[in-house]
């Protein structure tokens, strides 16, 4: 095992080129071979729905120029006097009927041979006289007593002016077979009577013509009424039953206007069609089981050989080429490995592959840079904590203190001691505020006390002019924030604020919002005129603003702590005053980072 684990860390680069390679190729190829039988599979779908679609429209025109003839039929035995004479005179003298029989069968015939003599099927007349008359009574069997009780006769006294297709089951009415059954009144154009009814029957096997040579396995026909009864269809077990699923398909494909749908029938995976023929009210439904198609037509296995045969010298190729590549490789990793930590003046040696050679020299280049770039961090490091230290110590402006010190000595010649000293007290909190590290925290009370004594010491020397409100939300007193954040602003406010106005206001507003501190000071004294997201007025960029360690000081000491998303913000407008916002994160005393 332990042998096994050293060769792995010899040979690991080697291992996992192969292995990605690997496993990019077989992905690759298996991804290109399914997208190419699902593109196969598409394009043959496209067109064979295109092919199917045009069989169908063509079966459409059909159906419609044998419904055509059959509703020309049964106007024309509508229309003749003799027919109407037939089904509707009493039986007189033997002659008299002798005569008006040939003349109705003479009268049948025409109407036959001009209208539907091109479709098999029978056409019989029955009367309320108790009359029938069948022009091909061996197609068709049946008797005056069956028609008068069928269903399909009590359907057409209720549609009396329509002309219907209806199905009439096998064994029923003497029938061998299913029968498709076209029926239509025979009314009086005047008193709108019912004297008699046609009926134009055709068998199912020969109403299937119309479409049997569109068919095939796996491709089928079905032909199904708007209740959802199948009257025809190749597939001989469904003939007869009621399928709503396929009629919620066929009316959904035509109400949507698309060519075809994929659907789940009958347990397979099936591609439909379908065509509304309103001369008829029917439907004509093209079902295509997609599976058994699909072997038919792509080769499945074929396909996949291919495709394994190409991976296989693939990776025979991708074998040798990169364990050639990794061999010199392997030794410049052997030599860099032997580079203890910390300890960069060790230089690989430069040989191999004209690729390893490049990395050698490029390593022995990057330990060069390595350490020219430590030492010149190092000197950056000591003086930025130089200028930090130095800032401090020059937070404290001394004319500052001067002016301080004499208004407390007019105080205390005026008699005013107890204000002096509050002076003084202030000045003292001031003073303890400003030593110690730079990179020490306080709570934001503390923050508040050291500003309100900034404050009171100023209010002290120029009057109350301005005033300054404080707005401390009470959860964030116990926060931690760095020193020195908020007094330059304050102090900017209140030196460089109002030069034009006289009197203001300086609003001090501190609140947590989620993670973050936000700190804000609001003034609503000159304001300033600001270029682009600078922090500096665009007119006194060069001028320093600020006393002690100033804005940008501040705002880079933020984000030297605790990141780019945190700093200062600056808005300011001529006239209307500044808003100075600055993000802080939320930190209890133990969260303090230290650099």
């Amino acid at each position: 095992m332990k042998r096994l684990l050293e060769k792995y860390n010899v040979r690991g680069l080697f291992i996992k080129m192969f292995f990605v390679m690997f496993v990019s190729i077989v992905v690759v190829s298996v991804t290109i071979t399914y997208s190419t039988i699902r593109m196969s599979e598409q394009l043959f779908i496209d067109t064979f729905s295109i092919t199917n679609s045009k069989i169908i429209n063509q079966l459409h025109r059909s159906m419609d120029e044998f419904s055509y003839s059959v509703a020309a039929a049964a106007s024309e035995v509508q229309g003749s006097g003799i027919i109407k004479s037939y089904l509707t005179q009493e039986n007189g003298n033997s002659l008299s009927m002798t005569k008006l029989y040939y003349n109705t069968d003479v009268q049948m015939e025409q109407i036959y041979y001009e209208t539907i003599d091109d479709y098999k099927l029978s056409m019989t007349i029955t009367g309320e006289n108790g009359r029938l008359f069948s022009t091909n009574r061996a197609y068709w069997p049946t008797t005056f007593e069956e028609l008068e009780r069928a269903d399909i006769t009590e359907n057409t006294y209720k549609k009396p002016k329509q002309l219907l297709y209806q199905f009439v089951e096998k064994g029923v009415m003497s029938n061998s077979e299913p029968m498709i059954v076209i029926t239509k009144a025979l009314m009086e154009h005047t008193a709108a009577s019912i004297y008699g009814t046609v009926y134009i029957a055709i068998k199912e096997s020969d109403f299937k013509q119309f479409y049997i040579p569109y068919t095939s396995e796996g491709n089928d026909m079905i032909v199904l009424n708007s209740a959802g009864k199948v009257f025809s269809s190749n597939q001989s077990e469904m003939v007869g039953q009621n399928s709503s699923e396929l009629l919620r398909h066929a009316e959904e494909i035509i109400q949507d206007g698309v060519e075809y749908k994929n659907i789940e029938f009958l347990d397979k995976d099936q591609l439909i069609l379908a065509t509304y023929l309103p001369a008829i009210d029917m439907y004509v439904v093209n079902l295509i089981d997609k599976e058994l198609v699909m072997d038919n037509l792509i080769n499945t296995k074929t396909i996949i050989m291919i495709s394994a045969s190409i991976v296989l010298i693939a990776l025979m190729a991708v074998f040798l080429i990169s364990r050639r590549l990794t061999k010199s490789l392997t030794l410049l990793v052997k030599q860099i490995s032997t580079i203890s930590k910390n300890q960069f003046d060790g230089y690989v040696t430069v040989s191999g592959s004209s690729e390893t050679k490049e990395l050698a020299h490029a390593f022995n280049y990057m330990l060069d840079e390595l350490h020219d770039y430590i030492e010149e961090l190092m000197e950056s490091q000591k003086k930025q904590r130089n200028a930090e230290l130095a800032a401090l110590q020059r937070q404290i402006n001394p004319h500052f203190l001067y002016n301080t010190l004499a208004s407390v000595k007019i105080m205390v010649q005026q008699g005013n001691k107890e204000k002096a000293a509050d002076t003084i007290n202030a000045l003292i909190s001031l003073l303890q505020h400003a030593v110690g590290n730079v990179n020490e925290t306080i709570s934001v009370k503390e923050e508040i006390e050291n500003l309100k004594s900034y404050v009171f010491i100023n209010q002290v020397r120029y009057g109350n002019r301005i005033n300054v409100n404080y707005f401390i939300a009470p959860d964030c007193l116990d926060l931690q924030l760095p020193k020195l954040v908020i007094q330059p602003f304050i102090e900017n406010a209140f030196f460089h604020g109002f030069t034009k106005k006289q009197e203001g206001m300086i609003h001090i507003a501190i609140q947590r919002e989620g993670e973050r501190l936000i700190c804000e000071v609001v003034d609503n004294g000159d304001g300033m005129q600001m270029e682009g997201r600078n922090l500096l007025p665009a007119s006194k960029r060069k001028k320093k603003l600020f006393s002690g360690i100033g804005v940008r000081n501040v705002n880079e000491r933020i984000k030297l702590l605790y990141g780019e998303e945190y700093g200062v913000h600056i808005s300011s407008e001529i006239g209307v005053g500044t808003h100075i916002k600055i993000i802080l994160p939320v930190q209890e005393s133990k969260d303090i980072p230290k650099i």
